[in-house]
């Protein structure tokens, strides 16, 4: 199973390569619009590389829309991460 540092560092990989960010813009505070520079399709972008990524699906729309920042990304997969697992056992 992969530990949140593991999940972290994927996250800020996919991000740079599908996004063409900065690995080092990808930092837990910065805000995905303002600081990233990210639009709406962007975002599209970004559920549809990390689903990819991580081989999940995005249910929880309203989760989705209260993610601001890098940071609140990482939590939502988390959370997503350990229901998975929860759901497994």
């Amino acid at each position: 199973m992969m530990s949140n540092d593991e999940l972290r560092r994927r996250v800020v990989a996919t991000l740079a390569e599908e996004l063409e960010l900065d690995p080092e813009a990808l930092t837990p505070e910065a805000t995905l619009y303002d600081d990233l520079g990210l639009d709406s399709l962007d975002a599209v972008d970004m559920v549809v590389a990390l689903e990819k990524s991580f081989g999940m699906k995005f249910t929880d729309e309203e989760s989705l829309k209260a993610v601001r920042t890098v940071n609140d990304l990482f939590e939502l997969l988390i959370r997503l991460k350990e229901s998975q697992t929860a759901d497994e056992a």
